[in-house]
């Protein structure tokens, strides 16, 4: 398949899991099947914000993600590091010169030692540009086992612009998908929130839904409590930024 072809699929996929599997596949053709996709759009100074706010896609194993995310190796990833303050394209290449500089901490060599353990030692990172402060985005491409590094810059150096074109539409399409995570709303929660979006009023709502007031007010706490927010101003926002509200059904 041409990359208009696949950029055609990429385009029209219509769920996050879709999309995911589709890109995955389409990166493993280049070596690449191991990639952790990672989004947040709570950047703040040096907070990423809540974990279960962020967007994580990978087809990395859970014996690798657990350590790495949930025991928080990523805090200490040099290319984790290196994609917060950049964007464009990597190579880990990178990180052996910096090695052989002495110029990781002893927590980014850790990092360093847990990846080799993994087989996560060869691969590039694409960073994704920001229009916003708060958000960034990027994608992790770790090469096969027993896939070299120089083996990668030979990839690299012949597929290298199309797989760049490729992650950053696959970033662009899964910023319009629904995405819940561990925010999940319930259909009701989603409606009453779409109202309050269009302005209206708890009474309104009732009305519009054939509710009583208590009832609509009980729908918005839940769906503050499930997305995690003190005021319904924030609950519309966060979930009008994963997608959750006025959503086009398949």
């Amino acid at each position: 398949m041409g990359l208009a072809g696949y950029l055609d699929l990429l385009t029209n996929a219509q769920t996050v899991e879709d999309l995911w599997s589709l890109h995955s596949e389409k990166m493993a053709t280049y070596g690449f099947d191991r990639l952790i996709f990672g989004l947040t759009r709570y950047r703040s100074g040096t907070s990423l914000g809540d974990p279960q706010d962020w967007v994580v896609l990978t087809t990395q194993p859970a014996d690798y993600m657990g350590p790495f995310i949930e025991e928080g190796l990523y805090f200490h990833a040099p290319m984790f590091k290196w994609a917060l303050e950049n964007d464009g394209a990597c190579s880990w290449r990178w990180m052996e010169e910096m090695a052989r500089a002495d110029g990781f901490t002893a927590s980014e060599r850790r990092v360093l030692e847990f990846n080799r353990r993994k087989g996560v030692t060869a691969g590039y990172t694409v960073s994704f540009r920001s229009v916003s402060a708060r958000c960034k985005g990027a994608v992790a491409l770790t090469a096969r086992a027993g896939m070299t590094q120089d083996a990668v810059e030979q990839v690299w150096a012949r597929h290298g612009e199309e797989i760049i074109v490729m992650n950053n539409v696959a970033h662009l399409k899964l910023l319009t998908l629904p995405y819940s995570g561990a925010r999940h709303l319930t259909k009701r929660q989603r409606e009453v929130l779409e109202w309050v979006g269009d302005g209206k009023t708890t009474q309104d709502i009732a009305l519009l839904l054939g509710l009583t007031a208590a009832t609509v007010e009980k729908h918005l706490r839940l769906a503050r409590e499930a997305l995690d927010v003190e005021t319904t101003a924030q609950a519309v926002l966060k979930a009008a930024f994963y997608n959750q509200m006025f959503i086009l059904e398949p």
